[in-house]
């Protein structure tokens, strides 16, 4: 099974465009992400995550909507 997890873009290293990487925040976490899958992504936009790589863009409706789902399931039943 796979999960990939949306985070923003908040920074992007354009020093290499074979190895477009992005610093990407997931909440309080920033991670250095490869960017090399999703060459249209820009800071400011949500992409998922998957093993290190943007895998897509979304919207931020739509990352928002998928944090929410996730911060509901860290909640005691």
């Amino acid at each position: 099974m796979c999960l990939g997890v949306p985070g923003e873009i908040i920074d992007i290293d354009q020093s290499d465009s074979l190895t477009r990487m992005g610093k990407v925040r997931f909440g309080g976490i920033r991670k250095d992400i490869s960017l090399a899958l999703v060459p249209e992504a820009s800071a400011g936009d949500y992409v998922i995550v998957h093993a290190g790589f943007a895998i897509s863009r979304l919207d931020q409706a739509e990352a928002a909507a998928v944090l929410e789902t996730l911060e509901q399931l860290e909640q005691p039943l």
